[in-house]
C-alpha cells in the first residue's frame, strides 16, 4: 500500500536494534483517516473470506482492527495481556513473546468470544518474528474457529516471521514489507508487492 508507505517512509524513524518507530501516526498517536485507508485495503484484500470477527492482541493493533471491523461489519475481539478482575468465565489463553518489549506475555480470550462457529481475521500492526500472530493463531483454534487469514500493516521481511506464518499454509497479506532498515542512514526499503 503505497500510501502507507510514504507515510513510513515520512514520518517513521529506524533506531538501533531493528526497530521502526512509527508512533506519531500508527501506535501511540493515530491517524484515523490513514486507518480507515488500511481498512478499505484489508476489506478489499480479504473480501473473498466469510469473515465475522476481528481478532488482535492489546494494545497496539485494537485501533487498527476496529477500523478494519467496521469495514466488515464485524466486532472485535482482543486477547488481554492480563487477566483483571472483570473478566468473567472461561478462557482460552497461550504465551505470547513481545519482541518489542523483551519479555514473555499470557494473553487470553474469553470463550464468551470466540466459538467454533467463528472465521476469524487476525489484525496487528507490525509482523517481525511471528510470535504475537502464533499466539492468536493458537486462541483461534483452540476455540475449535477457523483462521481465515492475517491481515498486517506493516511485516518486517527480513525477520522470520511472515514466511513462517505463510509457511503454515495461512494466507498473509502486509500492507507495507520492509526489506532492509538501515538505522544508521535511515533508509528503508520496501518489498515490491502486485
Amino acid at each position: 500500500m503505497k500510501l502507507l508507505e510514504e507515510r513510513i517512509r515520512k514520518d517513521g524513524s529506524v533506531k538501533a536494534g531493528g526497530v521502526l518507530k512509527v508512533d506519531s501516526f500508527l501506535n501511540h498517536q493515530i491517524d484515523v483517516d490513514l486507518f480507515n485507508e488500511m481498512g478499505k485495503e484489508f476489506k478489499r484484500l480479504f473480501a473473498d473470506r466469510p469473515i465475522n470477527k476481528i481478532l488482535t492482541i492489546e494494545a497496539s493493533g485494537i485501533g487498527i482492527a476496529c477500523i478494519v471491523a467496521q469495514h466488515f461489519g464485524v466486532p472485535v475481539v482482543f486477547a488481554k495481556k492480563a487477566k483483571s478482575i472483570n473478566l468473567d468465565g472461561e478462557v482460552y489463553s497461550t504465551k505470547i513473546e513481545s519482541f518489542t518489549h523483551q519479555r514473555v506475555y499470557d494473553v487470553i480470550v474469553s470463550k464468551k468470544f470466540l466459538s467454533a462457529d467463528d472465521h476469524v481475521l487476525i489484525v496487528d500492526d507490525f509482523l517481525a518474528n511471528g510470535c504475537a500472530v502464533d499466539g492468536l493463531i493458537d486462541l483461534i483454534r483452540s476455540a475449535g474457529a477457523t483462521v481465515e487469514g492475517v491481515g498486517i500493516a506493516i511485516e518486517k521481511g527480513f525477520q522470520e516471521g511472515g514466511k513462517r506464518i505463510r509457511g503454515k499454509g495461512l494466507r498473509v497479506e502486509s500492507l507495507a514489507i520492509i526489506e532492509q532498515m538501515d538505522d544508521v542512514t535511515g533508509e528503508i526499503t520496501f518489498r515490491e508487492q502486485a
